[in-house]
């Protein structure tokens, strides 16, 4: 490492990238010599997507928000750009810290890339192989700019290799989402958010759902919520709804098909109750890859609303299964998941440690 200050840019936007960039940013705040420059590209801007995150999570007030807001992809990545610019051109920082998937994940790492900053990537090498996701785009355009490719499982760094990555780029370092878990845990473990729905440890689902694929599709959308009413009759379901998709059962017609007597539908809760909410639940029914995750960690059966997944460790050793959206595939997944649970374990590397390889990676590149 040379012997003059570093300075690094951390960049965060939507509500997935807080649980990564928060241990990020404390071990960075430890190093001598390192300026850290916090930066929240604005991509989640309402109190339960952003700021109740950044409270409990405690991770510091964002030195620069570009309060960027929603838009189509398009839009929302070309303002990310368009106001990022002049932050790196400011600050002039040795190196940009991206973490994830995101919109603000591909903005931010392109303008560094264009301006001769050197980009870390946090959360390298997954792939669903399915490019209609938008997601997917983001990291395989991500990763081929990236100077450090910084990854949570095994298949990242052979998905990197596959496809022609230097071995000396990629870093498997674990998963600092799960850093982010097991040093909440216990915060969350008083969280008085069982009380509050009226439901009782491991009697109750928690579904979440967010993807294009399964709520902007009226078909899909409507199979998914006729397997919950089935599913609610046996156990009661908490189903706390992203913004995305109780827009659409609106706009789609679906308002009286998600209605049943054991199904609470229910605003975005902030970290630590929807994590008290997970560790507790008989199952989780999901379309997030970081929930995919969480229940691994937790020992939660995790049943997954989509055809593939860019976290198969999750598969392999973890909780989780796949299922097509259909009602029929959904109820016998959930049945064969009730009869007997997977019972994972906890992959290598995921052991609340991974923000404190990356900084060292980091610091000793330099």
């Amino acid at each position: 490492m040379t012997d003059r200050n570093l300075k690094i840019v951390c960049v965060c936007g939507a509500r997935p990238n807080f649980m990564k960039i928060a241990p990020i940013v404390d071990a960075l705040r430890t190093c001598k010599n390192v300026e850290t420059i916090l930066v929240h590209t604005g991509q989640h801007y309402d109190r339960a997507m952003s700021q109740l995150f950044f409270e409990e999570l405690g991770i510091p007030e964002p030195d620069v928000n570009l309060e960027v807001g929603s838009g189509s992809h398009a839009v929302q990545t070309g303002l990310i750009m368009q106001l990022f610019e002049p932050v790196c051109l400011e600050h002039k920082p040795d190196w940009l810290i991206v973490v994830g998937d995101v919109n603000s994940t591909i903005a931010c790492a392109m303008v560094a890339v264009k301006l001769g900053i050197k980009v870390a990537h946090v959360e390298a090498g997954l792939r669903s192989f399915d490019r209609a996701m938008p997601e997917e785009i983001n990291r395989l355009l991500t990763d081929s700019i990236s100077d450090l490719l910084l990854v949570s499982e095994p298949s990242g760094v052979e998905n990197l290799r596959r496809e022609g990555v230097a071995q000396e780029k990629v870093h498997l370092v674990g998963n600092v989402m799960i850093d982010t878990l097991l040093h909440s845990k216990e915060r969350a473990s008083e969280s008085k958010i069982l009380g509050e729905l009226g439901v009782k440890k491991g009697a109750y689902a928690v579904v979440t759902l967010h993807r294009p694929s399964n709520v902007d599709d009226a078909e899909t959308f409507a199979s998914i919520l006729k397997a919950l009413k089935v599913i609610a009759e046996e156990l009661a379901i908490v189903f706390p709804m992203h913004p995305r998709s109780r827009a659409n059962l609106t706009k789609l017609g679906l308002d009286d098909a998600a209605k049943a007597a054991n199904v609470k539908i229910v605003d975005p809760l902030g970290y630590l109750d929807f994590l008290k909410l997970t560790m507790d639940a008989a199952m989780v029914l999901t379309d997030s890859g970081g929930i995919q995750e969480e229940t691994t960690i937790l020992g939660v059966p995790c049943l997954t609303l989509r055809e593939n997944t860019e976290r198969p460790i999750t598969i392999t050793e973890g909780t989780n299964r796949l299922t097509d959206c259909d009602t029929e595939a959904i109820l016998q997944a959930y049945g064969e998941i009730r009869e007997s649970p997977p019972c994972g374990t906890a992959p290598a590397l995921w052991d609340g440690h991974a923000a404190e390889r990356i900084v060292k990676i980091l610091v000793e590149s330099c």
